[in-house]
């Protein structure tokens, strides 16, 4: 009986090390899955956040933005993945299907409602699109790895997910050339601002003891990850 539970201990302390859901946080009927109140909560209050910084992004965008096209027309991609980095830190934080989704579009919404120079119903578009990018990396570990590894993943299908809708919307017909830089650039950009530095984050607001609630922060207090 000692030497079962020394080895379920074990094993969870090498799922949390990797930042893998234990198998006992399924429970029946999948309650690992289930929102709580403090998920909404927490997501909602974590997409008004960034939303603000996503408006003060936009506002600046434009003497940022230009130098670095005339550069290279087409890496202006990069910089632009800091609108991606809500869906990731919902994502890493809520550890449920649909946070990803949920913390960008009201990031979205909160930049649309105070004024975006792109349009609100297009900046909430983007929103849900950048946001399903993200959400479908996390789908594609079952929800259960949250680890740096994933983070750079989902802030990289993020970055993927924004440069097609970009391309669609705002480039249609553009050279091949500009198509490759745009994509590659979103896909980078997107890993490393919106994956790296939302997994950052994350790590930043557990070590504050802003997480106590959450996996995420619970396996930031035992070193886990």
């Amino acid at each position: 009986m000692h030497a079962s539970a020394s080895a379920s201990a074990s094993a969870s302390a090498e799922q949390a090390g990797t930042g893998q859901a234990s198998p006992g946080q399924t429970g029946t009927g999948g309650r690992r899955l289930r929102w709580r109140v403090v998920d909404i909560v927490v997501a909602s209050v974590v997409g008004v956040a960034v939303g603000v910084v996503f408006w003060a992004w936009g506002v600046i965008w434009g003497p940022i933005s230009a130098p670095i096209e005339a550069l290279l027309p087409g890496l202006q991609a990069a910089p632009a993945a800091l609108w991606l980095v809500a869906g990731v830190i919902g994502g890493l934080i809520v550890r449920k299907p649909g946070a990803a989704i949920t913390t960008e579009l009201v990031a979205a919404v909160v930049s649309a409602l105070i004024g975006s120079q792109w349009g609100g119903l297009l900046t909430i578009e983007a929103g849900l699109v950048q946001g399903l990018g993200a959400e479908l990396v996390f789908a594609l570990f079952l929800y259960r790895r949250w680890n740096l590894p994933v983070a750079l993943l989902a802030g990289a299908g993020a970055g993927l997910a924004m440069a097609i809708n970009d391309l669609v919307l705002w480039y249609a017909g553009a050279a091949p050339a500009f198509t490759a830089i745009y994509t590659v650039s979103a896909i980078v950009g997107g890993a490393l601002i919106a994956g790296g530095l939302g997994w950052l984050a994350v790590r930043g607001l557990a070590r504050a003891g802003a997480l106590q609630r959450f996996a995420a922060g619970r396996e930031t207090a035992r070193g886990a990850v």
